[in-house]
């Protein structure tokens, strides 16, 4: 059984990864919407439509149908787009088009039906690693940095829902790694537990970026301090001294670059026992180790 399940689990994500990666907006409207007037969920509609383009036979195949029950009625979310856009960062900061350098500031949008990772991996009793992937049912649009006309750092609902416990836990004196577009320093900033946040960046355009047209829209920017400084250098030579009570990593893009970083990371822990430690997606890495 426990064999069984590693290889549904990596058949999974095989298919999920060939299809995020070259065919995210492949599913349109007007399949998905006739579909859906047969009576079913959108979620459902979504998942027939992903597993016939992925050769899944749902109907007479039994291996096929036994995969699509176990994990897509649970990976696959119709979002709320309003629920994303009440967001306090989405709300009150507005990011314009900027460019510095190789580092450009702006918008970017999902598709209609474009899926997309939307939360942690969840990961079930018997070992199933079930990925969340999500849509909207209207174009979204998100803030994004990109570097050499690569995406890099981006605030969509997967950033979103996973810092929320990072977010939620954080207190007192807060170090981050990672500074990004500042979701996250500017959610802690807005908590009243929170005295202050220090953001350790290397890339210094996403700092002069942030300086120049996102710290000022913060309310609580007196809060921020900003270092330019290579994050495992600053770990190493500073993060003890400092006795900070909670530290968020968030360094990589995604699982496959951040399981050596993360790994990294963890072992500067015991240099601060009193300190909480969390890091972006690592229910996700945990996965993978």
């Amino acid at each position: 059984m426990k064999e069984k399940v590693k290889e549904d689990n990596y058949k999974v994500f095989a298919l999920l990864s060939r299809y995020l990666n070259n065919t995210p907006d492949f599913i349109n409207k007007e399949e998905i919407e006739e579909i859906v007037n047969c009576g079913v969920s959108y979620e459902y509609a979504f998942g027939l439509m992903l597993a016939a383009a992925f050769g899944m036979d749902t109907v007479d195949n039994v291996d096929d149908k036994e995969l699509f029950n176990q994990y897509f009625s649970n990976m696959l979310h119709k979002l709320d787009a309003n629920e994303y856009y009440d967001n306090p960062y989405y709300k009150n900061i507005k990011i314009p088009t900027i460019k510095i350098n190789n580092s450009e500031l702006k918008y970017e949008k999902y598709k209609p039906f474009e899926g997309f990772v939307c939360n942690d991996i969840i990961r079930t009793e018997e070992g199933r690693q079930i990925p969340q992937v999500g849509f909207f049912q209207t174009e979204f649009m998100f803030p994004a940095v990109l570097e050499n006309d690569r995406i890099w750092m981006t605030i969509t609902p997967n950033e979103i829902e996973t810092m929320k416990e990072a977010v939620d836990k954080a207190c007192g004196n807060v170090l981050t790694f990672g500074l990004g577009l500042g979701y996250y320093a500017y959610m802690v900033s807005e908590k009243v537990n929170v005295e202050s946040i220090t953001v350790v960046e290397k890339n210094q355009d996403v700092i002069d970026l942030f300086n120049k047209y996102v710290l000022p829209q913060f309310s609580n920017a007196h809060k921020i301090r900003l270092i330019q400084a290579d994050a495992f250098e600053y770990a190493e030579q500073h993060m003890s001294k400092e006795k900070y009570d909670f530290v968020f990593t968030d360094l990589w893009h995604d699982v496959s670059d951040g399981m050596d970083m993360y790994l990294k990371m963890k072992k500067f822990e015991k240099e601060s026992p009193d300190t909480v430690f969390m890091y972006w997606i690592e229910q996700s890495i945990l996965c993978y180790l």
